[in-house]
């Protein structure tokens, strides 16, 4: 939603997005950025899009100003859960800069009972202990959305390198007992390989996602739609093959294309390991094999620090 003055998202756009989510009567919508609190109409639209009949999640760092937590405060901290909720993406407090942090714990204690926390991962000495004491401390929804960085088409990022994602894994095992002590479900972002957990580690995550759903290992359109209505797969293929959104009728032609095109590419590249080719989990789409992007990237030169 932030941007040059040129690249924000207009109320001209946000109106024709809500219309034509509701062609297929598409209900969620997630507000992203950068970050979407930074828009100068940021709440307008958030209670727009409720008065619409939508549920607004936004991803937000929870880092804002002032006036514009007061603005949550009064217009969206009083609204029912089912019409609005937040992933504030948390980072362990102690490499957290000292402003940055204090801003986001105020936002913890006022918007916390509609806040998710979210984590990245990336890189494999992550600690998940200060989640759970800020669930306990500020109310926060308990579950954890876990996303795993994954390579950028075309571009050099920091991220977990495949012959190092079994050691994630066995770090994010470790904190296992911690989610069931507390009665926290963890969920899963696209792109984590099935294969990187031993079988006993899979039970161990059925149990403490409650079987809510949110453990998948799919890679799939996470469609994303830019204040000048570019339309593109997901983050990691932001600059690859790019759509407009007016080439659409409807929400389901651009799932069906994006799905068809990822499918293509699956097909050409395989998946993040050369077993992904013949693995009976990705022939019965258990698992689709890791982020998709690491077999685009195959072949390019690109001057990453990537682990």
């Amino acid at each position: 939603m932030e941007g040059d003055n040129d690249k924000v998202l207009n109320w001209k756009n946000i109106i024709y997005l809500a219309d034509f989510l509701d062609r297929t009567n598409e209900k969620r919508i997630s507000l992203l950025g950068g970050e979407p609190t930074l828009h100068p109409e940021f709440t307008e639209f958030v209670l727009y899009l409720i008065n619409r009949g939508f549920h607004v999640t936004t991803f937000t760092s929870g880092v804002m100003s002032s006036k514009t937590l007061n603005k949550l405060t009064k217009e969206i901290a009083p609204l029912e859960g089912e019409k609005v909720s937040f992933v504030c993406n948390v980072n362990n407090p102690d490499i957290t800069p000292e402003g940055e942090l204090k801003n986001q714990l105020r936002f913890l204690e006022k918007m916390g009972h509609q806040t998710n926390p979210g984590f990245n991962i990336y890189r494999e000495d992550f600690d998940l202990t200060f989640i759970f004491d800020y669930i306990e401390k500020y109310n926060l929804r308990r579950h954890v959305r876990l996303g795993l960085a994954h390579p950028i088409y075309g571009k050099a990022n920091t991220y977990i390198k495949p012959d190092r994602l079994g050691n994630m894994a066995k770090r994010l095992v470790e904190f296992f007992p911690l989610f069931e002590k507390h009665n926290v479900s963890p969920g899963f972002d696209c792109g984590m390989p099935l294969c990187i957990f031993e079988n006993e580690e899979l039970g161990q995550l059925l149990k403490i996602s409650k079987n809510t759903g949110s453990i998948r290992f799919s890679c799939g359109p996470a469609i994303d739609i830019g204040p000048n209505m570019d339309v593109w797969s997901c983050f990691p293929l932001s600059d690859y093959e790019k759509k407009s959104i007016f080439d659409f009728d409807d929400m389901q032609q651009v799932a069906q294309y994006f799905n068809t095109m990822l499918s293509q590419i699956r097909t050409d590249k395989g998946g993040v390991y050369e077993q992904c080719q013949d693995c009976e989990h990705r022939k019965n789409n258990t698992c689709t094999g890791g982020c998709i992007v690491h077999g685009l990237n195959s072949g390019l030169s690109l001057d990453t620090e990537a682990k």
